[in-house]
């Protein structure tokens, strides 16, 4: 098992991309905890919030950065916006004498864009496409803007975040491709990225307890397990802090760039890396699923 020191990432530099709440916030949050100064970005800040109208602000995440022992640093940021994303980097150049390690591609909100009753023929098209571009697009034009900064210094990581680490089909055309579509990003960037030594991978959460998921259930953080009176597999969910475990463990990994290019899980991450859950478990939903769901709904696949 590799361990590594509790601040291995101090002095690096982070953006994560839709750090807003859920997964993005939970990285960006542990990437504090090790250390790092995290730039965290998304629409929904002081200047107000973005079309999903949640409460989640880059300013409170920002500041349980700070809390956890880095520097949270919030720029609200439209990152399907080219001119707001290079107007981002700049910034971040000239604040940190060029300096980026760390890039997270988080953004998503594509849940209420999501139909999961129709089949493509049936679907709204427009709807559909507003989704790829919300989840797909952005992860695009971030790493565009954002990568010449890992090339010039030979050094750093991309971390695109995913839902499932398998080519199995995820239940509806547009989610399953945006979700697809982000690995093959990751496999892309890996392969262009190889000779300047900037490592590239996709991670995917187990069931995650995001904001939202926690409210569906009707419990907090610290009731959580009530849920799974609702669904039992909810008992073996895992908070955003797992996540943002496994990616600060990647990134204080020397060894990373062997697994460029690669699809990754905190099912897997935990048994190399050791980290447990925010309450000090270790989930492991590639084994629940193996165990409780398989027979009903097949094989969660082998991973990419």
């Amino acid at each position: 098992m590799k361990t590594v020191g509790a601040r291995p990432l101090a002095g690096k530099v982070a953006l994560v991309a839709g750090g807003t709440r859920g997964g993005g916030r939970g990285i960006a949050v542990e990437l504090g905890a090790a250390g790092a100064t995290v730039y965290v970005t998304g629409r929904s800040g002081a200047g107000g919030r973005s079309d999903l109208d949640r409460p989640e602000t880059i300013e409170q995440t920002a500041e349980k950065v700070t809390e956890a022992g880095g520097l949270g640093i919030p720029a609200r940021t439209d990152h399907s916006s080219p001119d707001e994303v290079r107007a981002l980097v700049d910034r971040i150049a000239a604040e940190q004498d060029g300096r980026l390690d760390i890039l997270v591609n988080s953004v998503w909100g594509g849940d209420p864009l999501t139909d999961w009753e129709h089949p493509l023929w049936e679907q709204d098209l427009e709807t559909g496409l507003r989704l790829l571009r919300q989840a797909v697009e952005t992860h695009v034009i971030t790493s565009r803007f954002a990568l010449p900064l890992m090339v010039s210094r030979k050094s750093g990581l991309v971390v695109e975040v995913t839902d499932g680490n398998t080519a199995r089909y995820r239940g509806t055309f547009f989610y399953d491709l945006a979700k697809s579509a982000v690995i093959r990003l990751a496999v892309a960037q890996a392969a262009e990225l190889r000779p300047h030594g900037v490592a590239a991978v996709a991670i995917t959460p187990g069931f995650l307890r995001s904001e939202a998921v926690l409210e569906h259930f009707g419990v907090t953080e610290a009731n959580w397990r009530d849920g799974a009176a609702q669904d039992p597999n909810f008992a073996h969910s895992e908070s955003p802090a797992y996540l943002g475990r496994a990616v600060a463990a990647l990134a204080g990994d020397p060894d990373v760039m062997a697994k460029s290019g690669r699809a990754l899980a905190t099912w897997g991450l935990y048994r190399e890396y050791g980290f447990t859950d925010a309450d000090g478990a270790q989930p492991d939903f590639a084994a629940h699923w193996a165990e409780n769901l398989a027979a009903e709904y097949g094989p969660l696949g082998d991973p990419l």
